[in-house]
């Protein structure tokens, strides 16, 4: 029987895992997407994927990128990207929105701007009721509205824990796209959004939140990562990613590796949520950030286990992690400004070393 509508549903009580930090760990994925599909012989396959070459085809998995984006030939190209997870937050209709800032943010972290959305849905019929999916829905709808692109159909499955996500469609001026793997020597570092999404989330879910404080969490990350689509247009914002499910070091590996350079950051610089080390102290954090820290952290200078905390912590519908010319980061800061964000770097992007990235 399918359940009436009850107004004190929290959604966070039937997922085993919350948002972002349901992404299957990096060092997991590298060998699902290295799994080759095509026969060693096939010459017509790209080597590290096993994928068919296609030449249009601008970013793939190759890059670990945000998106995939294929040229259309007419000097623009069509982003494309999909998203989805289960609750991070109790309230269906806040679900509906971080989940739909977070899909809509890799078209953004491309340098794009988003044109149409499909939702994805998973609903356990069983144990939650279909008004309460209508309100994940509604909440999805105000996100795609502030982001000026319709919400235009989707699919929907019975499932045993409720999933909900969109896929994505975006373009970009080929000339104005960024992607993860483009740095250059001496980029300094900026992050738009603070750090320890997923110890507040966690700490809500233990019951330890205080009530004060509920609103951190939800408020940043339902916030439109649209600044990227201003990121864009500026020829010294020399690479550009999101911060997820794979936290701030997992991100930037991902950006330094494939630039074939080494992060320098300073720890004091980079920017937290209020009240991270109170829930720290009680042991509040997602179980994703130690799978993280298994994933890469050979890569990473030595740690204390506050830093690894904060740092490995997966963050969902996470800021923008840019990389900036050296010699352009008065003039960069200043357009961040314009565009209400007050942005200090908090490191910057050096010769490679042994590591990867290191901490000081």
């Amino acid at each position: 029987m399918i359940p009436s509508e009850t107004p004190s549903v929290k959604l966070t009580q039937y997922s085993h895992g919350a948002g972002c930090g349901c992404k299957i760990a990096p060092k997991i994925l590298d060998r699902i997407l290295h799994n080759r599909t095509t026969s060693p012989s096939d010459k017509s396959g790209d080597s590290a994927t096993g994928q068919p070459h296609y030449a249009n085809l601008l970013v793939g998995n190759d890059s670990r990128d945000d998106a995939a984006v294929l040229d259309m030939g007419n000097g623009e190209a069509v982003i494309s990207t999909t998203d989805f997870f289960m609750p991070i937050v109790d309230d269906a209709f806040d679900f509906g929105r971080i989940a739909s800032a977070n899909a809509i943010s890799d078209v953004y972290a491309m340098g794009g701007e988003p044109i149409m959305a499909i939702a994805i849905l998973g609903w356990p019929l069983d144990k939650l009721s279909p008004e309460v999916a209508g309100q994940v829905l509604e909440g999805s709808r105000a996100i795609c509205l502030e982001a000026g692109i319709p919400l235009a159909g989707g699919h929907s499955i019975d499932s045993p824990e409720p999933i909900f996500g969109l896929a994505v469609t975006g373009r970009v001026r080929i000339d104005h796209l960024k992607q993860n793997n483009t740095a250059t020597k001496g980029c300094r570092l900026y992050l738009t959004k603070p750090l320890g999404v997923g110890i507040l989330t966690t700490a809500q879910k233990k019951g330890i939140l205080k009530p004060e404080h509920a609103h951190l969490a939800p408020t940043q990350m339902a916030k439109l990562n649209s600044f990227g689509a201003v990121l864009g247009k500026l020829p010294y914002v020399k690479a550009l990613t999101d911060v997820t499910g794979f936290g701030l070091l997992g991100h930037l590996t991902e950006m330094a590796e494939g630039s074939g350079l080494s992060a320098v950051i300073t720890f004091d610089a980079v920017p937290t949520l209020p009240f991270v080390d109170e829930y720290l102290s009680q042991k509040s954090f997602p179980g994703g950030t130690t799978r993280n820290w298994d994933s890469y952290g050979h890569k990473i200078s030595e740690l204390t286990e506050m830093q690894r905390y904060i740092l490995a912590d997966p963050q969902t519908s996470g800021g923008l992690l840019i990389a900036v010319d050296p010699n352009s980061t008065i003039e960069f800061e200043r357009v961040a400004s314009e565009n209400g964000f007050f942005l200090q770097s908090f490191g910057e992007l050096v010769e490679q070393r042994e590591k990867v990235v290191y901490v000081q």
